[in-house]
């Protein structure tokens, strides 16, 4: 029996680190959490990128402008902007074509990348961040402030076309 434990542990074991063991499976298109905007992982440089691709909701609703509480840029029918970023010159941006991932790096001893950072055009801030392939179509996505104890995490599901 223990035999038999042992043999399944280190098959598990084998296929989990197998299946990041190689950087390019991050590439593609993701759907975020929440299925309100598909994410593109494009590879620039030896590092990982991601932009918005799709969004649910493209333009701002009465929800989206009673929530801005009067911001110039909101208005219902407008495209969605990044007016939340602190850079003023670039809160006109829209948010579709926006780059939310940067500057990744896979780490082969973590089976993750990492030492990138991700943008919330949410809230406009930015955050460390670390991405773990869990199965071949769902990943796991960290954003942090400081160390990674102290963060959010989300999960995305590849988009198949």
């Amino acid at each position: 029996m223990k035999t038999v434990w042992l043999t399944l542990s280190v098959l598990c074991w084998t296929a989990g680190s197998a299946l990041a063991a190689n950087p390019d499976d991050l590439l593609g298109k993701w759907l975020n959490e929440e299925g309100t905007a598909k994410i593109e992982i494009y590879k620039q440089d030896d590092r990982f990128y991601g932009k918005i691709i799709w969004l649910r909701d493209p333009v701002y609703a009465q929800k989206d402008v009673d929530e801005a509480d009067g911001h110039p840029l909101v208005k219902v029918g407008a495209t969605k902007v990044d007016y939340h970023n602190p850079d003023e010159s670039l809160q006109s941006k829209p948010v579709l074509g926006l780059v939310i991932l940067r500057a990744f790096a896979f780490a082969a001893d973590d089976d993750e990348w990492s030492g990138g950072r991700i943008y919330d055009p949410k809230n406009g801030k930015d955050y460390k961040a670390y991405i773990q392939l869990l199965e071949a179509d769902k990943l796991k996505l960290r954003g942090y402030i400081g160390f990674s104890l102290i963060g959010r995490t989300t999960y995305w599901t590849r988009v198949k076309e």
